[in-house]
């Protein structure tokens, strides 16, 4: 792991994932880190070097400066990145995001034209602003439901077995949920976890999930992008994701099979697929 300090002052833990070729940035969904990628990663590195990293309030990374969770930062990590490792310098760059990711690396591409040579996208979360129905007593239920998140467990064992018996991670591949657990939770002086993404955080990120203009600047990202959304998700379904990608100059849908919102780390053997058919 490395760190790289953002033009306004954060740090970011970056974490290479190992492989040989191009390089593949891979950003995360909410609550998570890097390391999530870590087992779709594993199926790609004959193809790809792939690096990961924690966006602000994640992971091993510093949290927002002032507590300001704007997915406007999110970008600026990515972009941070970027010129920090030289990506993309000597060969196309091209990036995957989950959620949050796909849509922090949008607004990257939107900031900086030209930044990505394609872009794979699972359920970004880009809708238009327009016709949005207000949330009962303003309150977002994603940043509700984080703010009751457990944040210590008495071991990583017992945050695994606890994950592991309940939806929505009951449905995780057991190596990607292992991953999240091992690196998404700091060992406390007495033997407990806690988790490294705050509760509180997370529940910032949601709220202001729909306060960034990424759609609506949708038609002017000239990179080929590839959208995507499981075939059982309940977050964006085939239309929303249909929507977006005609929105996109270059932009084309795809459904996988089985899949919920959790995808990358539901199945990664069918992610990287998908990934490797979208990006070779």
């Amino acid at each position: 792991m490395q760190r790289i300090t953002t033009p306004d002052g954060n740090r970011v833990a970056v974490h290479d994932l190992g492989g040989d070729g191009p390089p593949l940035l891979m950003a995360h969904a909410t609550g998570f880190h890097g390391h999530v990628w870590a087992p779709v990663a594993s199926r790609l590195t004959d193809r790809f070097h792939c690096i990961a990293f924690d966006e602000r309030g994640h992971g091993d990374s510093d949290p927002a400066p002032d507590g300001n969770y704007d997915w406007n930062g999110f970008a600026t990590d990515a972009l941070a990145v970027i010129d920090a490792l030289h990506l993309g310098d000597d060969s196309p760059l091209r990036a995957v995001g989950h959620s949050c990711g796909g849509a922090l690396l949008v607004l990257a591409e939107e900031r900086r034209p030209g930044t990505f040579a394609e872009l794979w996208l699972y359920e970004p979360v880009m809708v238009p602003l327009d016709g949005l129905p207000a949330l009962p007593g303003g309150e977002n239920p994603l940043a509700a439901a984080a703010r009751r998140r457990r944040p210590t467990f008495a071991s990583r064992d017992a945050a695994y077995d606890n994950y592991a018996g309940k939806p929505p991670f009951d449905v995780l591949d057991p190596g990607a949920l292992h991953t999240y657990v091992e690196y998404g939770f700091a060992l406390q002086p007495d033997g407990s976890v806690r988790l490294k993404c705050e509760p509180e955080n997370e529940a910032r990120t949601y709220e202001m999930s729909m306060h960034h203009d990424a759609y609506e600047h949708l038609p002017e990202v000239k990179t080929p992008v590839t959208v995507v959304c499981g075939e059982v998700t309940d977050s964006f379904p085939e239309p929303v994701i249909r929507m977006v990608a005609d929105r996109l100059p270059e932009g084309r849908a795809e459904v996988l099979p089985g899949l919920g919102h959790f995808g990358p780390m539901q199945d990664p053997a069918a992610i990287a697929a998908s990934i490797v058919a979208a990006l070779t």
